[in-house]
């Protein structure tokens, strides 16, 4: 006998990863209704052609999920049943904002979807957090390795996982949590910071000078192909309805959390020989005496940084007739250049869960499709 397909309720879901995720269960026919919440209009998200049908207007429902009075809303169905699957991939991920914009956007939201859904009996609740929650260690960061926040998103993101985690032992509404934790992840369409490094080496090709980054080539820079991670968030959810296979609750702790990272080991210098080898350009690093004055003079720094690429960014597009560049800008955020490794470890999730990467590294030809992905929306000069 053929098993229900889940229902499937996405928050955040116009977001990178959410149309991502929506795209990956349509495509492969993989639930028997999706719904996908965000506050922004699909209008007004950047979506590309192949995203029409799995973000179409009649799945989507604009909300904001923080509101309670929007709850019932969002989590109500015709046939009065509750969702199967929750995956909340909403939250503020843009850098440099204040506390309260995390608290209220990434915590208070996570909270706010993972009450409803445990008072609801969701089946699997899976919240997406961020590799940036690890202490750095000379070893990539396994799930169970100690936790020191280094991002501001980071700091809501681990608060939230907690919090949850309360929620997930408390009965009547208990709650069917998996924690995911990410590195940076690119693919097609990607905005943050696979982006930005790709923008600041076209303008330093325009200008035909050398790209040089700060620290140095060992600072690693973990990564996930987005295929992948849609495929892990969906695989998590399954394995978890289906009972939590190779789970010791003793041993690995009573909520169960992934890292989903690539087995490339992206560091600075494995993207500055790609990013040279797809310019054609120099790449290097600035050495001891600049990095130290960069550590000590952040934002003094991360001003010129801007400074120098910003203008003639705008002059390419210009150039170009490019008046609407989606979300791609060279803007180089003060956190994302921070002396701090993200490294993480992806094993459990291959062994617990049996999941395998189609996409183990970063590499050229991963890095020029979405270059092409730009270059089909017409976003890149």
């Amino acid at each position: 006998m053929a098993t229900e397909k889940p229902s499937v309720l996405i928050i955040g879901g116009l977001g990178y990863i959410g149309r991502f995720l929506a795209l990956h269960i349509q495509s492969h026919g993989l639930a028997s209704e999706v719904r996908l919440v965000d506050k922004v209009l699909p209008q007004l998200a950047w979506l590309a052609p192949e995203f029409d049908e799995a973000c179409s207007a009649d799945r989507f429902i604009q909300a904001d999920a923080t509101r309670e009075q929007a709850l019932a809303r969002i989590f109500d169905r015709t046939d009065g049943k509750a969702w199967n699957y929750v995956f909340n991939c909403g939250g503020e991920t843009r850098y440099s904002q204040e506390d309260e914009v995390y608290r209220l956007r990434s915590k208070e939201l996570s909270l706010a979807v993972g009450r409803e859904s445990a008072k609801r009996k969701v089946k699997c609740f899976v919240e997406l957090s961020t590799g940036m929650v690890y202490k750095p260690d000379s070893n990539a960061s396994k799930e169970g390795d100690k936790l020191k926040p280094w991002s501001k998103i980071a700091v809501f993101k681990l608060e939230a996982e907690q919090e949850l985690a309360k929620i997930e032992g408390s009965c009547p509404a208990r709650l069917n949590l998996v924690i995911v934790r990410l590195p940076h992840v690119y693919g097609p369409y990607a905005s943050q910071w696979v982006a930005t490094a790709l923008c600041m080496a076209r303008v330093y090709q325009h200008l035909e000078q050398e790209m040089k980054w700060l620290w140095t080539e060992n600072l690693r820079t973990n990564t996930a192909h987005i295929d992948d991670v849609t495929r892990a968030l969906w695989d998590v959810a399954k394995w978890y309805n289906a009972g939590k296979a190779n789970w010791d609750d003793r041993e690995m702790g009573k909520t169960p959390t992934f890292n989903v990272v690539d087995k490339g080991k992206t560091t600075q210098g494995v993207m500055a020989n790609l990013i040279g080898e797809i310019f054609k350009i120099e790449t290097g690093f600035q050495g001891q005496i600049v990095s130290t004055f960069a550590r000590l003079n952040m934002d003094s720094v991360v001003d010129d940084v801007n400074d120098e690429v910003l203008g003639p960014w705008a002059d390419l597009l210009a150039d170009a007739g490019i008046t609407r560049p989606g979300p791609l800008t060279p803007f180089m955020e003060k956190e994302l250049l921070k002396d701090t490794d993200l490294s993480m470890d992806g094993t459990r999730l291959e062994t617990v869960v049996g999941f395998e990467y189609q996409k183990p590294k970063i590499t050229k030809e991963l890095l020029e499709e979405v270059i092409e992905s730009y270059k089909r929306m017409k976003w890149w000069p």
